[in-house]
C-alpha cells in the first residue's frame, strides 16, 4: 500500500520544510528549512522520530487532505482547528476533532481538515516517518526565495517515507509563543551607526507585524518617525543573517528570517538571538513585539537552556487520555492534590 497524503485543498504558501541546507551561503542560498524550528523539534518529539523528518508548512491555514494509508500524525506550531473526517466503515469517525501540539493515529482513507490559525502564524502537520519529497542540496526544504522546489498545490500527492514508531496520542504543554511579545538581541557590527537615544527609543517602541511578511523577512510598523543613522542607512553589502533587523532608507525597521538573502547594504540595529526567532516568526499579523539589547553572554545562556529544552521534549509528552495503562513514566504523575504515585503515604516513618 503506497503511503501517501493527497492534497485536495491547500492554504498558498505552503511548503515542504526540514532543517534546511547548510554550506551554499557563499553561492547565495540561505539555510532556509521551517520557519519555527521548535515546531519540527515538537513534531519529532511527539512522534518519536528524528528532528531531521520533513513536514508540511502551514502558513496561516491549513487545507484538507486524505490519507492512503494509515498514518501517525503531529500537529505543532500555531494552533489550528483540525478535524478528521469519514474513513471506509468508520463513519463514527466524522467531524473528529484533533487536538493541537498532539500526535495521532489516523487510518487509511480519512481526511484530515485544518482551518485557519487562531493564534500564531505558522502550523506544522509531521507524518510518521517525515514526508518522501525530492532532496534538492542536502535537503528536501523547499526554498522559494532561491527557486528551489515549489509550494504545495492542490491535487499534488506527497510520499510518506516507511515509519518505524507506533506510539501515537501523547501532546505536549501549550507555548506561549504565538501572541508576539519581547524579543531579545545583541548588538550587530553597525549598531554603533545608531546613537544612544535612537537606540533607546527603539527599545521604548512597541511594532506591529506587517501583514505582508514572508519566510524573508517582516517589516516592523510604529507610530512616530523612523530610525536614521549619523553615517547614512547604505554601506557596502556585507553578509546577513536570520535575525538581522535592518533599518532601509526611509527609515523603517525589517526582521530578516530563515529565507533571507545572505547579503545586504542596509544597516543593521541589532540581531534577535536565535533562542527568541520561534517567538518572532509566530507573531501574528498585526502582533506586537518589543526588542532589548542583551550582552553575548545572556544570549550563550539563552541559546543553552533552548539546546536543553530541546533535548527535554520528549520527556515532556504526556498521553491526551490518561489511561494508567498507556501512561508513561506513571510514577510522576499528580493523582490526588499534592501526592504523586511515587509518594509512600504509609511510610513507617
Amino acid at each position: 500500500m503506497t503511503r501517501a497524503l493527497n492534497v485536495h485543498r491547500i492554504a498558498p504558501g505552503a511548503t515542504v520544510q526540514d532543517r534546511g541546507r547548510t554550506g551554499y551561503r557563499a553561492f547565495g542560498v540561505s539555510c532556509g528549512g521551517a520557519a519555527d524550528r521548535l515546531a519540527l523539534a515538537e513534531g519529532a518529539a511527539l512522534l518519536g522520530q528524528s528532528i531531521d523528518c520533513a513536514a508540511l508548512e502551514l502558513p496561516g491555514s491549513g487545507g484538507v487532505f486524505e490519507t492512503t494509508a494509515p498514518l501517525r500524525i503531529a500537529l505543532t506550531g500555531a494552533p489550528m482547528r483540525a478535524q478528521m473526517d469519514g474513513a471506509p466503515m468508520r463513519a463514527q469517525m466524522d467531524g473528529a476533532p484533533l487536538a493541537w501540539s498532539a500526535s495521532h493515529a489516523v487510518p487509511a482513507g480519512a481526511r484530515i481538515e485544518i482551518g485557519g490559525a487562531l493564534a500564531g502564524s505558522y502550523g506544522y502537520l509531521h507524518v510518521g516517518g517525515g514526508f518522501q519529497t525530492p532532496v534538492r542540496l542536502g535537503a528536501r526544504s523547499v526554498h522559494l526565495a532561491a527557486g528551489i522546489g515549489s509550494a504545495v498545490q492542490a491535487q499534488d500527492v506527497l510520499p510518506v517515507a516507511e515509519d518505524t514508531g507506533t506510539e501515537v496520542g501523547l501532546c505536549l504543554p501549550q507555548d506561549t509563543r504565538f501572541e508576539g511579545g519581547m524579543l531579545r538581541m545583541v548588538e550587530s557590527f553597525q549598531t554603533g551607526f545608531f546613537d544612544p537615544p535612537t537606540r533607546d527609543r527603539f527599545t521604548q517602541t512597541i511594532f506591529r507585524r506587517d501583514a505582508r511578511a514572508n519566510r524573508m523577512g517582516m517589516r516592523l510598523e510604529s507610530e512616530g518617525a523612523g530610525f536614521s543613522t549619523s553615517e547614512g542607512l547604505n554601506i557596502l553589502s556585507e553578509s546577513i543573517l536570520p535575525g538581522d533587523i535592518q533599518i532601509t532608507g526611509d527609515g523603517t525597521p525589517y526582521l530578516l528570517l530563515v529565507e533571507s538573502q545572505t547579503t545586504g547594504g542596509y544597516p543593521r540595529l541589532g540581531t534577535v538571538i536565535p533562542a527568541d526567532l520561534p517567538r518572532a516568526v509566530q507573531t501574528p499579523a498585526g502582533g506586537t513585539m518589543r526588542f532589548r539589547f542583551v550582552s553575548r553572554d545572556e544570549a550563550v545562556q539563552a541559546q543553552r537552556r533552548m539546546q536543553d529544552h530541546l533535548a527535554q521534549l520528549s520527556k515532556l509528552c504526556r498521553p491526551l487520555v490518561r489511561d494508567p495503562s498507556q501512561m508513561r513514566e506513571l510514577l510522576s504523575y499528580q493523582l490526588i492534590s499534592g501526592v504523586t504515585a511515587g509518594d509512600a503515604p504509609f511510610s513507617e516513618e
